[in-house]
């Protein structure tokens, strides 16, 4: 009798490269700023993983998008911090202004990755930058966001060099929308994460950048139908990513000081689950959420002498809490912008 084997789906000869690339980047990446003993390590771990991980080619077009995601991010803190944060209002406004410049980016398509990488980029420094105290500066922030963009730049292109795909790849299609739809697409988005950095700011949840950042990643989908679900794939990327997490303390001990333990755990845990969010597409989905997730506990909270037991624990929490609120704004949002004709979304019942 024959039997069938029913096997689950594998990588093909791209996506295994892809992988390799992913896991390679942010590895080394992590690295290097341990061992230049850098500030925000959050940039240098995640910053490869976004650009190796949303887009699977490397082209000009995608590195002068994420150069130019990073200067704007980098020129909107620097103006807003320093010479309107005595001015909550006007400060409110001009990020609003820049949610939905590239918010506009993303839901036109013309440059989804400069929206995408400027959004994150942007919620993250304003983060960061609202807790600069008087005795600090921003310019340590502005200047550790250039070195992890130019150092992610340099290792995409290093790992594509020594992982190049077996075959061309499909270019993408993106799909035509009417004015409408873009209209509320930017003024949801934009909304919600300009509400998300003023709780956060009015709350003084500065150990919350973890809850902040899954703000903006959920509303990369655009719309309210599909974040409620990319909030949920965040929030299971998320539980699954702190317990890994805490996993690999337990399994680090306290040997964290000894660099080669961290390396070799991050870039297992990064390969392995780089290979789900391939197979999902390429789309920010659970392994994508998994992926960031211990990417930012590494890099921003794990150093000699430091543990992410705490970090892990509390990041859940919060993001969780983040993820529902931010639900329901674009819930809100959703209904109000329907209402009228010249900002009615086409997936309108």
């Amino acid at each position: 009798m024959t039997q069938v084997v029913s096997q689950g789906p594998q990588l093909d000869s791209n996506g295994l490269r892809q992988a390799l690339r992913i896991a390679g980047g942010c590895t080394l990446g992590f690295a290097i700023n341990k061992l230049m003993n850098w500030p925000y390590g959050i940039f240098f771990t995640v910053y490869p993983m976004l650009l190796l991980g949303l887009v699977p080619t490397l082209s000009r077009s995608v590195v002068r998008q994420f150069f130019a995601a990073a200067g704007f991010s980098a020129f909107v803190v620097l103006i807003i911090q320093g010479l309107f944060s005595h001015l909550p209002v006007i400060m409110v406004l001009l990020v609003f202004g820049a949610f939905c410049i590239l918010f506009y980016e993303m839901s036109t398509g013309g440059a989804f990755l400069f929206g995408a990488l400027g959004g994150v980029g942007l919620s993250v420094q304003l983060h960061f930058s609202s807790y600069v105290t008087g005795t600090d500066s921003v310019y340590p922030l502005i200047l550790s966001n250039g070195y992890a963009t130019l150092l992610s730049v340099i290792l995409a292109v290093l790992m594509h060099a020594v992982f190049p795909d077996v075959t061309a790849r499909p270019a993408r299609a993106m799909p035509s929308k009417a004015k409408e739809s873009i209209r509320h697409e930017v003024l949801l988005c934009s909304t919600v994460a300009t509400l998300s950095f003023v709780v956060f700011q009015v709350l003084d949840l500065q150990d919350s950048i973890s809850a902040q950042a899954a703000s903006v990643l959920i509303l990369f989908s655009l719309c309210w139908k599909a974040a409620g679900m990319a909030g949920w794939y965040r929030a299971i990327g998320t539980l699954i990513g702190c317990n890994i997490a805490l996993l690999s303390q337990l399994v680090l001990y306290n040997n964290s000081d000894f660099l080669l333990f961290p390396v070799l755990i991050l870039w297992i845990l990064s390969f392995v689950f780089s290979r789900y969010h391939i197979l999902g597409g390429g789309a920010p989905g659970i392994g994508f959420g998994v992926l960031t997730t211990f990417g930012i506990l590494f890099g921003q909270s794990l150093g000699p002498g430091q543990d992410i037991i705490y970090s892990a624990l509390y990041r859940f929490s919060s993001v969780s809490v983040a993820i529902i609120l931010s639900l329901c704004a674009v819930y809100v949002m959703h209904h109000f912008l329907n209402r009228f004709s010249v900002t009615r979304h086409h997936t309108f019942d």
